[in-house]
């Protein structure tokens, strides 16, 4: 019996080292937006999954309490500053009051000592000195403590427009919004366990995996010169593919899985790739020269592992186990069983035993 069969050329060519994964996607940064102030949410200047950018208004709060706080806060500012300036006035008025003290108490020593004034009046003098002393202290006291006070209530006013400034709640990231978590009229708590809304930056993207801890070498010492080429596409529609690059090696192996875990980085300008989002990775590690393939259908599964028909010049099959490498474009890297230049049977092999005679349906 002659076997009609499809056949194909072993061929050597050179081939990207790939290793292909399975991945999902992480957002650049997440960020859950909330509020630094306590109020009732009166309006929201956004829509659910919309684009936002760094700086947008996305949600405001009613103002007019922290307004009147604010009013409240420059009106004690003026109040210190008028007390300030009342005790810079008093220490003015005690200081001359001092100098003529000071000056009353000589004169009053030098006529003392004449005998013209009595002891007394010289006591008096004395003590009126002293205590305009004791005055222009407790005026510069009075005076600190009035500068104290105006700096306090200037923080105040400080922290009163900071919170003012809080009513108006800006995106700190460009990204994408996701779902309104709290609708206008409700009230919001400072900093609340849960978030106003939540947006995730997906320009760039990260796509995280894991490849077989047998990698690792070759993957730090190929990244060491070049950061490695990473190819992604959604599972749902392989055509579309995202091209990036390998932005992390872990620090660790994981020793329950025998994986080291990477990630990518993806500029993704067109947005085809989502956070959570499930992904084929592959991971170009080079490229192996002189590499023997072929079409990847001409291997079988075979009862001592992985075997491929080869066809003899007499036109007959012996079936070869063979040692495979990765796939790459619908071709197989044979590592050993294959030279380049025999003929392997890519279709028809359900027919097929060792010494088969084969006739030639077409040639790939």
């Amino acid at each position: 019996m002659v076997v009609p069969v499809t056949v194909a050329k072993a061929i050597r060519e050179s081939v990207p080292m790939e290793v292909r994964v399975v991945g999902s996607m992480e957002a650049s940064s997440t960020i859950q937006v909330k509020s630094l102030v306590a109020g009732q949410l009166m309006s929201v200047h956004f829509t659910e999954g919309q684009n936002v950018g760094k700086g947008d208004l996305l949600f405001e709060i009613d103002p007019r309490s922290y307004q009147e706080a604010l009013r409240q806060a420059q009106a004690a500012v003026e109040r210190d500053r008028a007390q300030l300036r009342l005790a810079e006035a008093n220490v003015a008025r005690d200081v001359a009051q001092q100098r003529k003290a000071a000056e009353d108490e000589k004169r009053y020593d030098a006529l003392a000592e004449e005998g013209i004034v009595s002891k007394e009046q010289r006591e008096q003098m004395k003590t009126a000195a002293a205590t305009s002393n004791e005055a222009v202290k407790a005026d510069q006291a009075a005076v600190e403590s009035a500068r104290a006070s105006l700096q306090a209530d200037l923080s105040l006013v400080e922290k009163a427009k900071l919170d003012l400034s809080y009513c108006s709640i800006r995106s700190p990231i460009s990204g994408r919004a996701g779902n309104l978590l709290v609708h206008p009229g409700n009230l919001v708590k400072e900093n609340a366990d849960n978030a106003l809304v939540v947006i995730n930056q997906v320009t760039p993207i990260f796509a995280n995996f894991g490849v077989p801890e047998q990698y690792l070498a070759q993957i730090r010492q190929a990244n060491s010169r070049k950061p490695l080429a990473v190819r992604v596409s959604p599972q749902n529609d392989p055509t579309k593919v995202v091209t990036g690059r390998l932005s992390v090696i872990d620090n660790t192996v994981d020793s329950t899985t025998g994986t080291i875990k990477l990630k990518a980085v993806f500029d993704d300008p067109q947005r085809v790739l989502w956070p959570g989002q499930f992904v084929d990775v592959v991971l170009t590690l080079g490229a192996q020269d002189n590499a023997t393939v072929v079409p990847s259908e001409a291997v079988q599964a075979g009862q001592d592992g992985q075997l491929i028909y080869v066809v003899k010049q007499d036109q007959t099959v012996e079936p070869r186990n063979v040692t495979v490498g990765p796939t790459v474009d619908r071709k197989i890297v044979i590592e050993k069983g294959v030279e380049p230049g025999e003929t392997v049977v890519v279709d028809g092999q359900l027919r097929l035993f060792p010494g088969a005679h084969i006739r030639l349906a077409s040639t790939t």
